[in-house]
């Protein structure tokens, strides 16, 4: 099983990212982008890829272990950026401190089970779109033009959208076929709540 980790926006904030994003898909050289589906806007705290079905038991022990010593935080989507020619991406606000310590939970324990996830460092965000004709093509990969994800990024950099919990740590399944990846999630833990000292 293709698997990732993943804490989800609500709905009311997706619904502020699909009216934010929709300007952005008249922009020049929106109509080479792979825009990801709202199905597809998870904030990935770790990607595994395929793990074996023997290994999901271990795996959500893990997962609910990192959720019972990490706390429900605030974030909200706002700004955006790209990575290089290739990525267009909604960043993160707020707690993000807590957001990386859950990350970093999850990380290091999946790398006890064997298990190593994406090798690039957690780097706080929503994927809006790819560069490239997408899984099943046999068109090559294309590029964006240089300066058409910075301008749509530019564009993004005042959206802020309302401010939510995180409550919830998800274990998410991936299955690629023709056509857009589709995502079943598996498990969920709520994460921790902790009384206020008086």
């Amino acid at each position: 099983m293709r698997l990732f980790v993943a804490v989800d926006p609500p709905a009311m904030a997706v619904q502020e990212l699909i009216d934010a994003v929709a300007p952005l898909r008249e922009m020049p050289g929106a109509e080479r982008l792979r825009w990801t589906g709202v199905e597809g806007w998870h904030l990935t705290l770790a990607f595994l890829g395929e793990v074996p079905v023997t290994e999901v038991e271990r795996l959500e022990e893990v997962l609910a272990g990192a959720a019972a010593v990490n706390g429900a935080h605030r974030l909200r989507l706002a700004g955006g950026g790209h990575f290089g020619d290739r990525v267009l991406w909604v960043g993160v606000d707020g707690e993000t401190w807590a957001l990386r310590r859950l990350a970093d939970s999850v990380r290091e324990g999946i790398k006890e089970l064997g298990f190593e996830a994406d090798e690039r460092g957690f780097h706080p965000h929503l994927t809006l779109a790819r560069a490239g004709s997408g899984h099943g093509h046999s068109r090559a990969v294309r590029r964006s033009a240089p300066g058409e994800l910075q301008g749509m990024a530019a564009a993004l950099e005042g959206f802020r959208g309302s401010e939510w919990e995180a409550g919830e740590l998800r274990l998410m399944r991936s299955t690629l076929s023709y056509g857009p990846a589709r995502y079943e999630q598996l498990r969920a833990w709520p994460l921790a709540r902790w009384e206020a000292s008086s």
